[in-house]
């Protein structure tokens, strides 16, 4: 499959090593520039494009930047892209400590809907409560019984599933946690972000199965 990112922080960085690992064809891209990765290309096998070029032909694309720059990503970004192809949302929002106050999601838009709406095109949330260093170190082959499980909203149902396939292929099962207009069950501030949940593990150090993230899905309040 033909795979674009576009950020190569943390999030990025590691899901270019995971997917490198398993087979895919992916281009890689920052906001400094191709020089700027040659590294991250070397190690893993990934070209180094620029965010123009990331989506031309990808079946999937992965958006992983800080929110307030996603208004900034060129227009048009997926006219190139493979007919259907699936956008991946990695993002949170952050007003305090990053993004400035953003209205839209202040009055109560979910912070995906908030991106696809500046994308203009449909996203996938998943990752968003991931502890990168997990991406590497916590990949299971499936129904192994501490397998970890990432939840998954999104609108578009063939988009979903992709996305929840690729998941599985790198490691991890997955939970539908609904469309867009529910993903802030896993924003920020929720049983599935971050500790205990996010990070896979609970205050006893067990992996956060499907089961538990369903748990911390229904148990969100807004």
């Amino acid at each position: 499959m033909k795979i674009g990112i576009i950020g190569a922080g943390n999030i990025g960085g590691n899901l270019t090593r995971r997917l490198t690992a398993v087979g895919h064809d992916v281009s890689v891209a920052n906001s400094r520039g191709p020089e700027t990765l040659s590294e991250l290309a070397a190690e893993t096998g990934a070209k180094a494009v620029t965010v123009a070029e990331a989506p031309r032909g990808a079946d999937v694309v992965v958006v992983t930047i800080p929110l307030k720059n996603v208004p900034d990503l060129p227009a048009g970004l997926f006219a190139e892209a493979a007919e259907g192809v699936a956008v991946i949302d990695t993002g949170n929002y952050y007003p305090q400590q990053r993004d400035g106050r953003i209205a839209e999601i202040e009055d109560g838009t979910t912070e995906s809907r908030w991106t696809a709406q500046q994308l203009g095109h449909t996203v996938v949330k998943a990752f968003n409560g991931t502890y990168a260093p997990h991406l590497l170190e916590k990949p299971l082959p499936k129904g192994a019984p501490d397998r970890v499980a990432v939840p998954v909203a999104g609108d578009d149902e063939a988009a979903k599933q992709r996305v929840r396939a690729l998941i599985d292929e790198i490691g991890f099962d997955t939970v539908d946690a609904g469309g867009l207009d529910e993903s802030w069950r896993q924003q920020p501030g929720t049983p599935v972000y971050g500790t205990p949940y996010g990070s896979f593990e609970d205050e006893k150090g067990t992996p956060a199965d499907e089961a538990t993230i369903r748990a911390g899905l229904a148990a969100a309040t807004r």
